[in-house]
């Protein structure tokens, strides 16, 4: 019987090269782009813009004490926090630094009717779904989600608001859990020792029933 003698292309000498180049670069390709995915740069964490009014929280939330719900006032029964209208701030202002150039442009809108185009910090994606009220109800302080908000003088974005960060707390949540009545007072903290504060953590998750969901669909509906 005759031989057959099976040449290949010289162009297929490349493959294996290439094979070899493909799965040296390929795993350092893939922890680049996970490294860039988690970095404070994609996650917004640090996001702090100018706003249209120079309110300072630290001053308002901080030195005044204002309770964060007399400006954001559906926090405790709709999924929004909600931005405060005009009126809400000239409840105080139009008596108080009424002449200050810094709420001018309240001012503007106040006599206009044109709402004040604040920018959004705290921005989930609309494939993810969060409800405050669920929340807030059940005693998961602000402080949890955006930090000091007290000292802040210019708001940021505190936490990265990723799955990950809030599968972490749906898994473990008794360190964020406190009376309802207190989740507003963002410098509270538990007077007692770890283990006093593990107990009344887990008497909050008990009397509440609260047992986050890890489904899928809790967050993406």
């Amino acid at each position: 019987m005759g031989r057959y003698h099976y040449t290949f292309p010289k162009w297929s000498n490349l493959l294996l090269p290439g094979a070899i180049v493909f799965g040296a670069i390929t795993p350092l390709y893939v922890a680049l782009v996970v490294a860039y995915g988690f970095s404070p740069k994609t996650t917004d964490v640090g996001y702090q813009p100018i706003q249209p009014v120079p309110f300072s929280h630290a001053v308002h939330a901080g030195e005044l004490g204002m309770d964060c719900r007399y400006c954001h006032n559906t926090v405790e029964r709709a999924a929004s926090a909600a931005i405060p209208p005009t009126q809400t701030c000239m409840n105080c202002h139009t008596q108080i630094h009424k002449a200050s150039e810094a709420i001018a442009p309240l001012l503007a809108s106040y006599e206009s009717g044109e709402p004040v185009r604040w920018r959004r910090i705290h921005d989930l994606p609309d494939y993810a779904y969060f409800n405050h009220a669920a929340h807030v109800t059940r005693g998961v302080s602000c402080v949890s989600c955006h930090g000091r908000i007290d000292r802040m003088e210019v708001v940021y974005q505190h936490e990265t608001l990723s799955m990950g960060w809030c599968l972490e707390c749906h898994r473990n949540p008794e360190p964020h859990l406190r009376d309802p009545k207190l989740v507003t007072q963002l410098d509270w903290q538990f007077d007692g020792t770890p283990a006093e504060a593990a107990a009344e953590a887990e008497r909050w998750k008990t009397l509440h029933q609260i047992n986050p969901s890890q489904d899928c669909s809790t967050c993406h509906r």
